[in-house]
């Protein structure tokens, strides 16, 4: 309903000039939300002014709840109509309080406001067309990461016939890098993973009686598939987002530029020392990392089911194939390809400006862990029958 403005003894000017604000007021023994000031687009164009107002109209009640006087509004334009009527969810308050000139600017605002239409379904067209778009970038993604791969075939022909070339210093430096600098931190998230999952796991058991065989879902699961997927998302995050960074950093300082007017290979020199490097790491980083968490299980197995550590010990050759190990190892080393890899990718892809450098890292970081799981989903689909005791 709205109602003229003779029945409240609410304040009925204000200064035209003065900013855009709304306070809830007593009077005549309700409360009343009073909207004062200039209510126009030059009036709240500034952003002091449109968080000011913002700010006041959040603190207010909805509109079917609360009384309103806008007598006090100075000028109001459609800008700032459309606002009110935004916060009045599209419908008159219960009770309104306005001028003649206030009320057709409303009147013409509330007439021609309309809902958001429904965003239309795609049609084949409009899919063939973003298929045309993203396309040929996909494509071309491609097509540079094959020609990665297919460089890192051609450098490790080259090293094979002449290893004396070989950047062997790099190598040992990055195995050092990627490898034995990870153990600390590889090893403690694995032994805090090993612990919930064994605390995880004891409380189901112990409803069946089926205590002992924590032994079994520890190790398959830790060895199989936790173990290596945890140690390349690490590495992935640690090792992958580093490599890229030096690359791009390379790239930003125009050291690439050098190393190819110096007639230095950028694969042979940076590429496939730091995959041959991850290749070798990942294995040996997966492997601690499985053994932390079986330490962490096995000690939290010992502490919530009371299975001693040499029972423990005792019962994991039995209960987890060594075709597990080896599968685990052989994918590990996969991970630490595909790390190295995309990681170089990326690098490589840096334009000369420190905004590409942080987009490239955190698309590197991104890319190599989606591979890994789903490299991961992969080997879990074309070894499903070994590792298994029938």
């Amino acid at each position: 309903m709205v109602s003229t403005p003779s029945s409240a003894d609410l304040p009925a000017t204000d200064d035209a000039s003065a900013p855009p604000r709304a306070r809830t007021q007593d009077a005549d023994g309700r409360s009343w939300a009073v909207a004062s000031g200039c209510w126009t687009t030059l009036a709240m164009s500034s952003r002091p002014a449109w968080e000011a107002v913002a700010k006041d109209l959040a603190a207010l009640p909805p509109a079917d709840d609360q009384a309103w006087d806008l007598r006090p509004i100075g000028q109001l334009d459609h800008i700032g109509a459309q606002l009110l009527w935004d916060h009045w969810r599209h419908d008159w308050p219960a009770t309104l309080e306005l001028s003649p000139q206030h009320q057709a600017v409303l009147d013409q605002v509330a007439k021609f406001t309309v809902a958001t239409p429904d965003e239309p379904p795609k049609s084949l067209s409009d899919r063939l067309r973003e298929l045309a778009h993203h396309g040929p970038r996909a494509m071309a993604v491609m097509r540079d990461f094959v020609g990665l791969i297919g460089q890192l075939a051609l450098d490790l022909c080259t090293l094979a016939r002449a290893p004396h070339r070989a950047p062997w210093r790099d190598f040992s430096g990055h195995l050092y890098q990627f490898g034995a600098t990870a153990l600390h931190i590889t090893a403690l998230v694995g032994l805090l993973i090993g612990v919930v999952l064994a605390y995880l796991i004891s409380q189901q058991l112990r409803n069946y009686g089926a205590e002992a065989f924590v032994v079994n879902i520890l190790g398959l699961s830790l060895i199989r598939e936790l173990g290596p997927v945890l140690a390349a998302v690490l590495i992935a995050g640690r090792s992958g987002s580093a490599i890229t960074a030096q690359i791009g950093v390379m790239r930003v300082t125009e050291e690439l530029d050098a190393m190819r007017v110096m007639g230095i290979p950028h694969g042979f020199r940076l590429v496939m020392p730091r995959v041959l490097a991850l290749a070798i790491a990942m294995p040996l980083i997966s492997l601690w990392t499985s053994m932390a968490a079986l330490a962490g299980g096995m000690l939290a197995a010992d502490a919530a089911l009371g299975i001693s550590p040499a029972y423990f010990l005792s019962a994991l050759p039995r209960a987890v194939p060594i075709a597990n190990l080896w599968l685990a190892l052989a994918k590990s080393a996969v991970f630490g390809v595909l790390i190295a890899l995309i990681g170089c990718y990326f690098g490589m892809k840096v334009k000369p400006n420190t905004e590409s450098l942080g987009r490239g890292t955190t698309s590197s970081v991104v890319t190599s862990i989606t591979a890994v799981i789903l490299v991961d989903a992969l080997f879990a689909v074309l070894f499903k029958g070994i590792g298994f005791r029938g």
